[in-house]
This record gives C-alpha cells, structure tokens and sequence, in this order.
C-alpha cells in the first residue's frame, strides 16, 4: 500500500527546525499507522522551498531512526523543486543519510551516495523482482561479505526491503527489492 504526505498543506515555504518539528510528530505518526513493505510518499508539490534546517530535522531525524522505529517501511520523496532539492540533498549528505527520490523518469537516490551504493540499488531496481545477496554478489562482482553489508546498510536506511525466502536448496537466505 502506498498512501501520500502533502507538504503543502504546511506552507509553500518552509523554513527552520522549529516549523519542522510538529509536522516530523505528524509524519511520525502516519509511518506508524503503516504496516511493513508499505510506502509513504512525502509529496512535496507546491512547496517552493524549504531550507536546509527545515530538511535536516523533517527529513533527517526522520530517516535517522526509520529502520529501528518503522522496520520494513518505505519513505520517498516526489514533486521536489531544484532548491528543495538541492536543500534536501546537502542535509541528507551532511548526515551521511539517503533516501529515494521519485521523478516521472523512475526512482533515484538523493544525500550521502556512495557509488557502490547506488551500483547495488539500480541493480535490484534493475532485477524487477527481489534478488539474493548471492545473485547480486554475482552481478556486481563483489565478494558476498561485502555485499551483504551494502545490502544491510540499505536494509537499515529503507531504500532496500529485506524478506526471509528459502533457496532452491531448501535453504533460508533473504531476498532484496526495491518497494513493494
């Protein structure tokens, strides 16, 4: 299920960490009323702007603790304009944080990218169906260590789900997507 966050009802300019706050408690309780694998798309048409204090406590605190506090969510951002964008991405790279962003062209990843990050997203993304850490192992030729850290770190940021699946073998593993 995906259900949808109006930024514009709070202003179409937003500014400071105090204005952020109230609207993060909002937000906080809409990702709560969410089940696992469920979606909340922050849409942020008809915002002008927003700083970047305003972006690092709304969308930073709020990413900062999405993996403990919301395990399996999704949160997404869509409609943002050039200096939302550029606001969004200097907070977000400043707290070592990502998240997705969703433009008419598909999905891409805004903050702190780290080029072997965005390599193991587009490939899920890539895959259209859930993926192992093996196949992706594979795909990307990187050692499997290293690519279930990439994919944890992911896990824990929800930019990838994480499920429980059993190999052909009859083996447990985890498969990854992108959500949904």
């Amino acid at each position: 299920m995906e259900k949808e966050f109006a930024l514009k009802k709070f202003g179409a300019q937003l500014w400071t960490r105090e204005k952020a706050r109230p609207i993060r408690s909002r937000l906080g309780d809409v990702l709560e009323s969410l089940r696992a694998g469920d979606v909340l798309a922050i849409d942020a048409s008809g915002v002008e702007v927003f700083d970047f204090s305003f972006a690092a406590e709304f969308f930073g605190k709020t990413l900062s603790t999405l993996g403990v506090k919301y395990p399996g969510r999704f949160l997404i951002v869509e409609g943002l304009t050039d200096c939302a964008r550029e606001n969004l991405h200097q907070a977000l790279e400043g707290l070592n944080l990502l998240m997705i962003e969703r433009q008419a062209d598909g999905l891409r990843l805004l903050g702190k990218v780290h080029p072997a990050a965005a390599a193991t997203f587009a490939a899920i993304l890539g895959s259209g169906e859930a993926v192992s850490a093996g196949a992706l192992s594979r795909k990307l030729d990187v050692n499997l260590t290293a690519m279930n850290e990439r994919l944890s770190k992911l896990s824990n940021l929800g930019i990838v789900r994480r499920e429980k699946s059993s190999s052909a073998s009859g083996r447990e593993q985890y498969m990854y997507k992108v959500m949904g």
